[in-house]
């Protein structure tokens, strides 16, 4: 067995009202499993990780004072965004690229990837959530993702969309700021995805919890340079800092 997985956690204030996080920071993959098979190109696409969210998400995290907890591996290995008993935890194919390394993953190898990558991301948001309903200040989680602009040949229209299930307590006053942003952007409603997905980070960190939510995606050509991280970090931490600080 191998020890768990490092995770990026980023120190601010547990009582700033927010905590950030980022499921597929990274593309990473540790030697001992040898790219997974998959070919070193397919490293630098959306299968591998979210283009641009770790960058947003640390600028976003500094611009707030807020904690932020960030993946340090590919979600080739395993999807910390989905549930346990999800049948795409673990990819065997993603948008057309074979993923050899998981194709013949039964559940003990499963349950190994989960005490390695999984459970230890899972722990750190635990203590971060936990740091800060110690301070009386309950924390609203926002975690930050991109897509990319075509999916199995549609051009998708959005720029950015916010996704929610039952609580729309932060993902209406987002989604209501971001179309009224001047530059006349395209916002996504529970696009390019559904909100509601069983099991994955929001479900059992915020829902679970009663905490304020939003899962943002930023369609990653956006994002792709510092330049439009930064400028989309800045524009979410204008739209969030009236609702988690009115008095402000």
């Amino acid at each position: 067995m191998h020890p768990p997985h490092p995770v990026e956690t980023i120190p601010g204030n547990p009582g700033s009202g927010l905590l950030v996080l980022c499921d597929h920071a990274s593309n990473h993959v540790p030697e001992d499993l040898a790219q997974l098979g998959v070919a070193a190109p397919e490293f630098s696409r959306h299968i591998a990780y979210d283009i641009g969210a770790a960058g947003v998400t640390r600028r976003l995290a500094a611009l707030m004072g807020a904690p932020a907890v960030l993946t340090t591996f590919s979600r080739l290995i395993i999807d910390p965004n989905r549930g346990r008993d999800d049948p795409t935890l673990v990819m065997r194919l993603s948008d057309g690229a074979v993923v050899p390394g998981n194709a013949r993953i039964d559940e003990p190898g499963k349950a190994e990837r989960i005490a390695r990558f999984y459970d230890p991301y899972d722990r750190a948001i635990d203590a971060a959530v936990a740091q800060a309903m110690a301070t009386g200040a309950p924390p609203a989680i926002v975690t930050i993702h991109s897509f990319t602009a075509c999916w199995r040949g549609y051009m998708r229209p959005w720029e950015v969309g916010i996704l929610w299930d039952r609580d729309d307590r932060l993902s209406a006053p987002l989604i209501a700021g971001l179309r009224a942003d001047p530059a006349n952007f395209t916002v996504g409603d529970n696009e390019p995805y559904g909100g509601g997905l069983p099991g994955d980070t929001i479900d059992r960190h915020a829902i679970a919890r009663g905490l304020p939510n939003a899962l943002v995606e930023i369609r990653q050509d956006l994002i792709a340079g510092e330049d439009g991280q930064i400028a989309w970090a800045e524009r979410f931490a204008k739209l969030l800092r009236p609702f988690l600080h009115p008095a402000a």
